[in-house]
Formats: C-alpha cells, structure tokens, sequence
C-alpha cells in the first residue's frame, strides 16, 4: 500500500464520521494549519511504514495533526478530508518530508497544542 493511501486510511480513521456536503475554500492561517497537519501526519505515516518510528511515535504524530485540525481549521470533519486529499495530492513524499524538515518546528510554534 503507498504511503498516500495509509495516510488517507489513518486520517480516516482519526476524521471518520458523516462526510458533509459543499465545498470550502481555506486561505491564510487555515490554509496553514492544514498543511502543518498534512505534514505532520503524512511524515508520520512514512516513519512508521519504513520502522523509523514506533506505534507510539505515529500516534502522538497524528494526534498533533488532528489537534491542529481541531483548534485551528475550520468546517465539517468532511471539508477537512477533502482539505487534507487535496494537499496530499498536490505533493509528493518527497516534497511533504522536506516540508516535514524545514517547517515541524515552525508549525508548532505558530500551531501551539495546549
């Protein structure tokens, strides 16, 4: 299975519920919050697929995504998975783990979880 697909699986299982209808346009600090947590989940779905992190370590990845989603993006949990396909689909792994790199600090300090 690719890693886009296990990222899709996890964030479903994290987003799972009704999927509303219409569409959202995010912008600015929505649209920031969204690829911080595209980021954040879709790295941690690579690090554990290749056993470069635990179980453990994939969780509380992916919990800090879905808080950022939480907190800081608006919408239904829908519009935020269709949010999150279109960022998936815009990057490749390798774009999204450079971003991981470049921007995980950043993102969490303009992103705090309290």
């Amino acid at each position: 299975m690719s890693a886009r697909r296990v990222l899709f699986a996890g964030l479903t299982l994290l987003w799972c519920g009704a999927a509303a209808a219409g569409q959202k346009t995010y912008s600015g600090d929505e649209a920031a919050a969204l690829r911080c947590a595209n980021t954040v989940a879709f790295t941690a779905i690579v690090l554990a697929s290749t056993d470069r992190i635990g179980r453990f370590e994939r969780n509380v990845m992916l919990g800090i995504s879905a808080n950022i989603l939480t907190e800081y993006v608006s919408g239904t949990r829908g519009q935020k998975k269709r949010a999150l396909a279109q960022i998936r689909d815009r990057r490749s792994v390798l774009e999204t783990l450079s971003d991981f790199q470049r921007l995980a600090e950043r993102c969490l300090r303009r992103f705090p979880l309290n």
